[in-house]
């Protein structure tokens, strides 16, 4: 039986090899951790779909592949065997037998084995994790397959004031300056990004919204909400289901860009972009999004947060992406010009939101007034769409956020 590399989201056209946890000849059950594979998305444990032997390993440790390649071969008793012998009859790539056959250990920061991970190797992002604030893995409950030892259970362990001894510095040259190498979710957000500026001919445009309407509704459930979902009411819910109903009368920005073909789809599914304590960016999917509440999309938002920062987010929740808000709101921003999500047509940044003087007509009369404004900015592939279908949709996000009665959403 061939294992392939898997699908790891819509966008995600390759993965790289990080752990195999068997070597060649190795007896596995089916379910076992056999390997695991990183994205700039996601760092994801792959158990073995069959029981058998390990017959052969064909991508090696820190190997990139696309999707769809044999990473390696079981063979399960039913002849799925044969594969890797007829193979051997034909020219064969000289790299294979010899890096695949028996993969180097991976050393553990600490300079010994975790005994509550005992013959499990760790990944680079865990590895690096324990070395880098000078952890004991054995001290730290494992929560993955096999109980493993994940970069989520190393960061509860930090959060949880495990840390022993102070972060090691980053390596210092002669002359001063400090030397970061990009991990390895760095260099592929840094591959993915470069790659979206050449593909797409991105344009911003931006408006600003006035959330008077939406801020009464929530100040005035701010109490009864976080008392009985555990968190605060923000935004982002509103935003979204605002962005979700303007879809429904501007239905191209909910599409993919497919070789000369727009491909417009029925169904709003919502990256939303999630900042991982400053050490990456992930944009997992609200499926059905437009089908969904204020609330919902509220709750929806943050169960994504809360396994995004967990490292407990699966292959299925990054998958099939049409739409991705960026929500730098948080932290104060005044507007910000995203990158789009590949092969989407278009993104929203929402930025912060702040009280200013604007002017208002009341009864016929134009006044000041103090309003809650915030920017929202789009940036579009003009290869789809033009700037006007763009800013008619903009317009209508902002109509929505401004004139909706939100007390009905609830």
């Amino acid at each position: 039986m061939d294992v392939i590399m898997p699908q790891l989201g819509e966008t995600v056209a390759e993965g790289t090899v990080t752990v195999w946890h068997k070597k060649v000849g190795d007896q596995i059950k089916a379910d076992e951790l056999l390997f695991e594979i990183g994205t700039d998305k996601v760092e994801m444990e792959i158990p073995a779909p069959a029981s058998g032997v390990l017959a052969e390993i064909r991508v090696p440790e820190g190997e990139t592949v696309g999707v769809g390649t044999t990473v390696a071969v079981i063979d399960d008793g039913k002849g799925a065997s044969a594969k890797p012998a007829e193979k051997e009859k034909a020219p064969a790539p000289a790299k294979a037998p010899a890096k695949s056959a028996a993969p180097a250990p991976a050393p553990v920061a600490s300079g010994k084995s975790p005994a509550r991970n005992a013959g499990m190797k760790l990944s680079p992002a865990v590895r690096k994790l324990i070395g880098d604030n000078g952890l004991d893995p054995s001290a730290i409950p494992g929560t993955g397959r096999d109980g493993r030892l994940t970069r989520g259970d190393v960061l509860a362990h930090l959060k949880g004031g495990g840390a022993k001894q102070m972060k090691k510095p980053a390596p210092v040259s002669g002359d001063g300056k400090t030397v970061i190498p990009f991990d390895y979710r760095r260099r592929m957000t840094a591959e993915h990004m470069v790659r979206s500026k050449a593909t797409s001919a991105h344009v911003l445009q931006a408006v600003e919204a006035d959330f008077s309407n939406v801020d009464k509704v929530r100040k005035a459930r701010a109490a009864e909400w976080k008392a009985k979902e555990g968190f605060s009411l923000t935004y982002l819910p509103f935003i979204a289901k605002a962005v979700c109903d303007a879809i429904e009368d501007f239905p191209n920005i909910n599409a993919h860009v497919e070789g000369d073909n727009l491909v417009v789809f029925d169904t709003v599914n919502l990256a939303i972009a999630i900042d991982l304590n400053f050490e990456g960016l992930v944009a997992p999917v609200v499926k059905d999004a437009g089908w969904k509440s204020v609330p919902e999309l509220a709750r929806a938002f943050n169960d994504l947060s809360a396994k995004a920062r967990a490292d407990k987010l699966a292959p299925e929740d990054f998958a099939g992406a049409t739409y991705t808000i960026t929500n730098n709101g948080s932290f104060g921003t005044v507007i910000t010009a995203p990158i789009i999500n590949q092969p989407q047509v278009a993104i929203l940044s929402t930025d912060g939101i702040a009280k200013k003087p604007v002017v208002v007509t009341v009864g016929g009369e134009d006044m000041m007034a103090i309003r809650p404004v915030g920017m929202l900015a789009q940036s579009f592939d003009h290869r789809a769409i033009d700037g006007a279908y763009s800013a008619s949709f903009l317009k209508r996000v902002k109509e929505i956020i401004e004139t909706r009665d939100w007390r009905a959403a609830f």
